[in-house]
C-alpha cells in the first residue's frame, strides 16, 4: 500500500490522473489512445505515462497494445455480475474477520468516520464526496479483515466497479439505504457479531449490485 507521508511519484500521479479520466468518462470505454496523446493531455513526458498504463492494465482498466497505444477497457454486464459476485464474498468474509478480532472503538475510528462523511455528503447532496467516503469505508473494512490477499484482489476489481459507479452516480437515487447498511455492518463489527457482520454486508453488496446493473441496462451504458 502507498505511504501517504511520502510524496507521490510522477508515475503514480500519471496513473491517478488517467484513472480519473476513465472514471469521468473522458477516456471512453473502447476508445484508443496513443501514448503521446495521453502524455500531452496530462502535460507529462511519455515515460511515466507508459509506466502508468502498464499499472492500469494490471488493474483491468485498459489494454496496452504494442505500437498501437492503449485501449480503454469495456466491461459487459456479465463482467460486472462476476466481479460483484467475487467482491461480495470477499468483502463479506473481511467483515466477518473484522468482527472476530475484537477491535476497540478507537481501532474502528476510520470506519466510523467514513460513515459520518457519507452522511454529511448526503445532507449536502454531494454525490462525489459520498463516493469518496464510500470507497474509504470499503477499503477500511477490507483492511480491518486483516487478509492481505483479499485486500489485493478487492483493490484490483474495485477500480472496475468504481468506473461503473461513476457512470451511474448522477442518475441513481440518493444512496440513503447504503449509509444505513454501513451503520449496521459497523455495529456488528463493533459488538463482535461475526455472523451478522458477514450477512449484512453480503445483503448490502447484493443490493448495490442490483441497483448498478439495472441502471446500466436501463441507460444502455455497457455492453450486453
Amino acid at each position: 500500500m502507498l505511504d501517504p507521508s511520502k510524496p507521490k511519484t510522477i508515475t503514480t500521479q500519471a496513473m491517478e490522473k488517467i484513472r480519473q479520466l476513465i472514471f469521468d468518462g473522458e477516456l471512453a470505454a473502447g476508445s484508443d489512445h496513443l501514448e503521446s496523446e495521453l502524455a500531452g493531455l496530462l502535460g507529462m513526458s511519455r515515460t511515466p505515462v507508459r509506466e502508468a498504463t502498464l499499472l492500469l492494465a494490471q488493474q483491468g482498466l485498459l489494454e496496452v497494445r504494442p505500437r498501437k497505444g492503449v485501449r480503454i477497457a469495456s466491461l459487459s454486464l456479465t463482467d460486472m455480475e462476476e466481479i460483484y459476485a467475487v467482491l461480495t464474498e470477499l468483502e463479506s468474509l473481511a467483515a466477518e474477520e473484522a468482527a472476530r478480532k475484537g477491535y476497540s472503538e478507537k481501532d474502528l475510528a476510520a470506519l466510523k468516520s467514513s460513515i459520518e462523511a457519507m452522511d454529511t455528503a448526503l445532507e449536502r447532496e454531494d454525490r462525489d464526496a459520498w463516493a469518496k467516503a464510500d470507497d474509504a469505508f470499503h477499503t477500511e473494512l477490507v483492511r480491518l479483515g486483516g487478509n492481505s490477499r483479499i485486500q489485493n484482489i478487492v483493490a484490483m476489481m474495485a477500480n472496475q466497479v468504481r468506473r461503473a459507479r461513476a457512470m451511474t452516480l448522477y442518475i441513481r437515487p440518493l444512496p440513503i439505504k447504503s449509509n444505513q447498511d454501513h451503520r449496521v455492518v459497523y455495529e456488528a463489527i463493533r459488538t463482535g457479531d461475526c455472523t451478522h457482520a458477514r450477512e449484512q454486508h453480503r445483503t448490502h453488496r447484493q443490493h448495490a449490485r442490483e441497483v448498478l446493473i439495472e441502471l446500466l441496462k436501463k441507460h444502455r451504458l455497457f455492453q450486453l
